[in-house]
């Protein structure tokens, strides 16, 4: 917390001086510096307009007052003195901030080389930038991508385009996928986040073994879906060689990743059509009904909607088909 007041008052600082620099620049042009322009004013009525190193003098002393409210150290030296010496010839303007103490930050907020020294800004910027990426890894590595494409078939099949909503949808996926994530989660808990912050272990050792763990959940649903030809594809393309790996070690995450989602996207289609089949032949007897009855403008949709509903109820259809998705993950 004391870091984070710092930074606080460094942003408030520099806020200060910005202003003050937009305020000296507005009243150098509202105020004449010409000598034509000064003695033909009158007497007591325009005020004498500021010097260069009045206005320097005046900036220099604001920002000390301002840096020691905030308890920041300023360097005893001006910086870039010398330098504006040199550059600029005599008589000229110089550049207002060259003149300018600054506060030294390095003495007041310290180095961090440990993770239970890590502020708690950074953490909050670690935080979020985890938070922006988990869609993602949510999508890729886990069971997600099963569940929702076999739900939004099903949805397809019993012919109700906006039933279930989307975000119900979307809820019960995720919830499901929680729950067969556990095991998986808490063991990349245990071996990896728990470790590292009782410091343990060092980040890139953490990262690695709950990197481990994910990749034992891939690998394990690759090779029940019969798959690993789309780890060998990918392998050969990142490799360059006709040599396949004789270890999952050989493979990279980068082509493990991949290949698991082609995997789960085969065996998602592939419930899915199983999932269609009663609803489509239920679909070919009423619309054979309807034609051998002349009625052909009557959409089938519409008449069998009502009994594909009915027997998805009485067949306990949503309790079997989240049982197979959830023993299809075993």
């Amino acid at each position: 917390m004391l870091q984070t007041r710092y930074i606080l008052r460094t942003l408030l600082l520099a806020a200060f001086l910005l202003l003050g620099h937009a305020s000296a620049t507005l009243a150098q042009t509202a105020i004449p510096r010409s000598p034509s322009t000064a003695t033909a004013a009158a007497p007591g009525l325009a005020a004498k307009p500021l010097t260069d190193q009045e206005l320097r003098a005046r900036r220099a002393a604001m920002i000390v007052q301002i840096s020691n409210a905030a308890g920041l150290p300023v360097s005893a030296t001006p910086t870039g003195t010398t330098a504006t010496a040199a550059t600029n010839p005599a008589g000229a303007p110089s550049d207002t901030y060259s003149s300018m103490p600054l506060p030294d930050l390095t003495k007041v907020i310290p180095t961090t080389t440990e993770p239970q020294k890590l502020s708690a800004s950074i953490q909050i910027l670690l935080l979020l930038s985890v938070l922006a990426l988990a869609p993602s890894i949510l999508l890729m590595t886990t069971c997600f991508t099963r569940i929702i494409i076999v739900l939004s078939l099903l949805r397809q099949a019993l012919g109700t385009v906006q039933l279930p909503p989307n975000q119900v949808l979307i809820g019960l996926s995720l919830f499901i996928t929680f729950l067969v994530m556990g095991p998986t989660w808490q063991k990349i808990n245990a071996e990896a986040i728990q470790p590292y912050q009782k410091n343990e272990i060092t980040q890139m050792v953490g990262l690695e073994r709950g990197v481990g763990v994910m990749r034992e959940f891939m690998i394990r649903q690759i090779v029940a879906g019969h798959n690993e030809e789309d780890v060998l594809l990918f392998h050969s393309y990142a490799v360059k060689g006709n040599t396949p790996p004789q270890q999952w070690s050989e493979v990279a995450t980068t082509a493990l990743v991949p290949a698991y989602i082609l995997s789960e996207l085969k065996i998602s289609f592939l419930m899915g059509f199983r999932i269609y089949l009663p609803f489509l032949i239920i679909d070919m007897v009423i619309s054979s009904v309807l034609i051998s009855i002349g009625m052909q403008l009557l959409p089938p949709a519409m008449i069998s909607l009502p009994f594909k509903l009915l027997l998805f109820v009485l067949v306990d259809g949503w309790h079997l088909v989240t049982a197979t998705l959830l023993s299809s993950f075993n």
